[in-house]
């Protein structure tokens, strides 16, 4: 099986998340991870796409959300582009093609804080592109700039794990 995680970071909190979940998809899936920057508008030859981002108000980021949040960066900014603006540059998907979606958000409630996987979640079907899991959120805390929280690695290496299950099985 071969996998594609592809992430949007400003602060690399994001970026871990999606290092993590390919050492949790294990050495029997081909898994690579890409900066959405880098991400191909081309998915021939992938079988599990993993797609996460940043929650910036409430949802995915926009060019708005990603100037206000690279001000408050104390370094460059990992992504330049959201993963808003790659998944509508898709090209038509493989039919067999599955996928998830992850986020990294504050831990409150989602109804306060929102959820960019969901965002994520609801592009990839409107692309026709099967989910095999719920969308997915892992928690940073709310220093400035943010920073993952305790725990959160580990969690996306078990998250990783159940995809490569879910989807092998």
């Amino acid at each position: 099986m071969r996998a594609l995680v592809v992430y949007e970071s400003m602060f690399t909190n994001t970026e871990k998340v999606a290092k993590a979940i390919v050492e949790g998809l294990g050495a029997d899936v081909s898994a690579e991870v890409v900066n959405v920057d880098d991400a191909p508008d081309e998915l021939a030859g992938v079988d599990l796409l993993v797609v996460g981002g940043p929650t910036h108000v409430h949802g995915m980021t926009r060019p708005s959300t990603r100037k206000a949040a690279a001000e408050q960066a104390t370094g460059d900014v990992r992504s330049h582009i959201g993963v808003r603006e790659w998944l509508a540059t898709l090209k038509s998907p493989p039919a067999a093609l599955c996928a998830a979606a992850f986020d990294t958000r504050l831990n409150k409630p989602r109804w306060l804080t929102g959820s960019a996987a969901r965002g994520v979640a609801k592009e990839l079907k409107r692309s026709r592109i099967k989910l095999v899991t719920a969308p997915q959120s892992f928690y940073v805390t709310g220093a400035t700039p943010p920073e993952l929280a305790d725990g959160e690695c580990a969690r996306a290496r078990d998250w990783g794990s159940a995809l490569a299950t879910e989807v092998s099985g």
